[in-house]
């Protein structure tokens, strides 16, 4: 069974399961490819959480940017090595069961699931909330009980009830509004959020009928919010006070890391583009450019939005929805702040339309392989698009998006892309070591990792006896629940630290995938515990499909089924 469980599958069979499948348009070239990967990034992250991010780290959460777009650079240039060698879609997914082997690959492919499906849900909900404000501009409203999830106004109507009306604030009054005003079946109020249903069922037609016009619109949507955020930078800087960015960390190092979830969440997607390998004209050369040049490009707009939001307006009236727009009505340029408005829902469609690609890509690629049931690889005959799993990632999304409160998605969606994150850079260290790096037409650039490993561990001890040593010895008060809870993680990224130098000694390790891990697993370690229980519950469930279903249809395991 053990063999069974981490049989490898080799480029020989993906190869030939991609050329007796039914073939895709391969239409996307790299301007395609880096646009779609900008509509998954400047998404709902620089129009939403960009704001929340600077009102607890202050101007210096420009420096995250920097840090975390850092990681993801080397966590790209391995996508960009899996994305050359094994040109098919199904991601980090595919790229697992090559390096570790079927189990590895299905909790992956699991995880992917969790990333675009919970990504989505949270930007359908922010998409609802900027479409709310926008048609307010124009004079239509609607109603509060078909614009929000019901827990907002049962929490309302509970806080009321305890707490008098006094104690309402501005969401708590709308929710209020929504509790009361709701048409009702017997004492249950209906509320649900329509809109974000609405733009979900919509995207998903556009996805199904097919890749060209997915291309099309997303292109368009692209130009049309890369200028916006290019005005406001430019007009934005006439602006810019820079006794604002005084103090720049006003919350010190743990303000700024703090904000390790948001951030993240800004740069999710760009590992999106690997999905689309099947539609690429030229996925082995065309891919690793697009995700570098994407990265570069979404950094550098981050960077530069975050310096003049933070220089217009102090970082403390920076805790709202929708920053961009605040800031200019802030200085009393109405009419910016109304344009940014419309632009949003623009920006934040467009993200929608990348999420909603990838995701039928992963689970059409999990059914070839016979792990899950076979009509999610079912390719519709005019459209050349993976229909089933197209509807079946359309439901998925819009009917949790309708009925849950945001903040139970968010963190959620930087665990499982973390998870994914660190599975592709070592992934890398296995092409190396086993010598399918030799079959890759991108690779990623070696630096003999045999000592600076090691070193490198030793002088993070270094700085942390020079500057942070207080922090260790605040362990000595901490009692061994306390430390399980809330503290495991960063004793796992540790270990695995003298792992790697240990296995970078024996095995002359590449340094940079090595670099990208041990990044990826510490910015894990600022992510609350409750949110990995959630996920490792949800692998969980993903185990029991796999035992019940999968392992026994792989084909891996069934050569002539």
């Amino acid at each position: 069974m053990k063999n069974k469980l981490f049989r490898r599958k080799s480029l020989e069979i993906i190869n030939r399961d991609r050329d007796e499948s039914a073939s895709m348009n391969k239409i996307l070239g790299v301007k395609d490819l880096v646009s779609l990967g900008i509509a998954a990034i400047v998404g709902a992250g620089i129009f939403s959480t960009i704001g929340l991010a600077s009102f607890e780290g202050g101007p210096a959460i420009s420096l995250l940017f920097v840090f975390v777009a850092f990681a993801c650079v080397f966590t790209a240039l391995s996508y960009a090595q899996f994305a050359s060698t094994i040109p098919v879609s199904g991601s980090a997914y595919t790229y697992a069961y090559v390096a570790f082997g079927e189990l590895f690959a299905w909790i992956i492919g699991w995880a992917l699931v969790l990333e675009y499906a919970v990504s989505n849900i949270v930007v359908s909900i922010s998409w609802s909330q900027y479409f709310v404000t926008m048609l307010e501009g124009f004079g239509i409203h609607i109603p509060a009980w078909l614009s929000m999830a019901p827990q907002y106004a049962l929490e309302a109507n509970q806080k009321v009830l305890e707490q008098g009306a006094a104690s309402l604030n501005v969401a708590d009054k709308l929710g209020l509004e929504a509790f009361q005003t709701a048409p009702r079946i017997g004492d249950v109020p209906i509320i649900f959020d329509l809109p974000s249903g609405v733009i979900i069922t919509l995207i998903t037609w556009l996805v199904y009928i097919g890749i060209k016009e997915s291309r099309k619109a997303s292109n368009i949507m692209v130009m049309v919010k890369i200028g916006v955020i290019l005005a406001i930078i430019v007009g934005g800087a006439f602006f810019v006070n820079p006794e604002n960015w005084v103090p720049f960390a006003p919350n010190g190092l743990q303000g700024v890391l703090g904000s390790v979830a948001a951030v993240f969440f800004a740069f999710i997607g760009f590992d999106s583009i690997s999905t689309t390998a099947e539609e690429c004209k030229n996925p082995q050369r065309d891919l690793p450019r697009a995700m570098i040049i994407t990265l570069l490009i979404c950094t550098v707009l981050y960077v530069a939005i975050t310096l003049v939001l933070t220089g217009m307006v102090n970082y403390t009236e920076l805790n709202v929805k929708d920053p961009l727009a605040f800031v200019f009505k802030y200085i009393g340029v109405d009419y910016l702040a109304g344009i940014i408005s419309v632009t949003s829902v623009i920006a934040i469609t467009s993200a929608l339309l990348v999420y909603q690609l990838a995701q039928p890509g992963i689970w059409m690629t999990m059914s070839r392989d016979g792990l899950l049931w076979k009509k999610f690889a079912t390719i519709h005959p005019k459209y050349k698009t993976p229909s089933f799993a197209t509807i079946v990632t359309g439901f998925v999304v819009a009917i949790p998006s309708m009925f849950f409160k945001m903040d139970f998605f968010v963190d959620l969606t930087s665990v499982g892309t973390f998870f994914a994150f660190i599975l592709v850079c070592a992934g890398v260290l296995y092409m190396d070591y086993s010598g399918l790096s030799k079959q890759s037409k991108f690779r990623v650039p070696y630096i003999n990792g045999k000592y600076l490993i090691g070193i490198g561990f030793l002088l993070a001890w270094m700085v942390i006896w020079r500057f942070n040593w207080d922090a260790v010895t605040a362990w000595h008060d901490l009692d061994a629940l306390y430390i399980l809870e809330h503290k495991s993680l960063i004793i796992i990224f540790w270990l695995v630290w003298i792992i790697l130098a240990y296995m970078g000694y024996r095995y002359n390790f590449s340094l940079l995938p090595v670099i990208g891990i041990l990044i990826n697993l510490y910015l894990m370690t600022e992510l609350g515990t409750s949110n990995w229980l959630i996920f490792l519950i949800w692998l969980g469930i993903g185990l029991l499909v796999y035992f019940f279903y999968g392992y026994k249809h792989s084909k891996l395991n069934n050569p002539t089924a």
